[in-house]
């Protein structure tokens, strides 16, 4: 078996989320510090359409993020330059002409479930058939498949800069059983991976660690999780909870990140809930804060153990542990040439932890907690 390579130092390969298309549609430049360098992103007054930029103007490296839109024009703050959504030098107010080689780099994007993504590909090539971000059309429908108004929340959106650790840390979570119960407070129940192609997904059942103490929605119910990575930045999870009365709580999280710099990164998610019988809407938005806030706890989780640990990149595994290097070789195929992946990064593999025997011990712990307690 090829042992998968050290934590890559360049970025990966892949459509990356930047946030909520509305945030970059007020009519002004925004500044995105990414993938070691700064974009610019404007929405066009005519167009109407998101354009990425690289940030420095190429005239003598004015700011584009701090200069103005006019019309589908993005002019730099210095010398009032415009650059065109394509990258082209569109105009230059007290020039009698543009050079013929005033161009910028201009990204690929993609408006998708409501939000903006950049294409990065260190060999500048464009996105291949079939590496897209799905479209979750199910959670626009309206209660009969229509396009009437949706059953679900709006989305909650937060963000948080990660910094001292590779993103590689946050995607090795989705094979990591055990982290659940040490670090999230849950009893995973069943757990399986499957990775295939550029997709890489988790399937997990779990209920409530008895000894925690915690507050969370749902706290005291158990969970049924659809996770999957698109690419090696953005995260699907619908999430179930029955609410013992037949009807079952829906949420859907989407967890995505995009690296700042090699040991940085931006950590995005956002949550959108289906609303329950007999709800308002405005009922399931307050739904969905919650549940917003209950996963700001259980990032602040991971990422206070991101804070503290080292990089290990070959780790000493126990028979209870997931599929560590398999889910890293999946992972290494954003981080080559494309002439170089190899068959064994997209090859279909699946595997199931025997939570059984954790499940055994974990429930001694929690009796014993509970029994020092004298919580029955």
């Amino acid at each position: 078996m090829n042992t998968p390579r050290q934590t890559p130092t360049r970025f990966a390969r892949g459509w990356h989320c930047l946030g909520l298309a509305r945030r970059f549609a007020d009519g002004r430049p925004h500044e995105i510090e990414a993938f070691g360098t700064k974009l610019a992103v404007f929405r066009g007054r005519d167009d109407g359409r998101l354009h990425v930029l690289d940030a420095y103007c190429r005239h003598m490296g004015g700011n584009l993020a701090h200069g103005t839109v006019k019309g589908d024009t993005l002019a730099c703050p210095f010398h009032d330059w415009r650059w065109g959504g394509d990258g082209k030098c569109a105009a230059i107010p007290y020039a009698q002409r543009v050079p013929p080689r005033a161009r910028t780099r201009a990204w690929t994007t993609l408006e998708e479930n409501g939000q903006l993504f950049v294409w990065y590909d260190p060999e500048g090539n464009p996105p291949g058939p079939g590496v897209t971000i799905p479209r979750m059309d199910w959670i626009e429908e309206g209660p009969s498949g229509g396009s009437e108004a949706s059953e679900w929340s709006d989305w909650t959106w937060d963000s948080v800069l990660v910094e001292g650790a590779h993103c590689r840390e946050l995607v090795d979570n989705i094979v990591d059983m055990a982290h659940f119960f040490y670090v999230h407070h849950s009893v995973p129940t069943r757990f399986t991976n499957v990775f295939e192609g550029h997709v890489a997904s988790m399937y997990v059942e779990s209920t409530p660690r008895r000894d925690s103490g915690m507050e969370l929605i749902g706290a005291d119910l158990s969970l049924r999780s659809d996770a999957a990575y698109y690419g090696p930045s953005y995260m699907i999870d619908r999430i179930w909870q029955p609410l013992g009365d037949g009807t079952e709580a829906e949420t859907v999280l989407v967890n995505c990140h995009y690296p700042v710099t090699a040991d940085s990164f931006v950590l995005m998610y956002g949550v959108r809930v289906r609303r329950l019988p007999g709800t308002t809407a405005r009922e399931a938005e307050d739904m969905a804060a919650r549940t917003a806030r209950g996963m700001r706890v259980a990032f602040d989780q991971d990422i206070e153990i991101w804070r503290h640990k080292t990089r290990v990149d070959s780790p000493l595994l126990s028979d209870g542990d997931g599929p560590v290097y398999q889910l890293r070789r999946w992972y290494e195929q954003f981080y080559v040439d494309a002439a170089d992946i190899r068959p064994e990064m997209t090859a279909r593999f699946e595997f199931e932890v025997d939570t059984r025997r954790a499940g055994e011990a974990w429930e001694r712990e929690m009796a014993a907690n509970l029994a020092r307690t004298g919580t029955p």
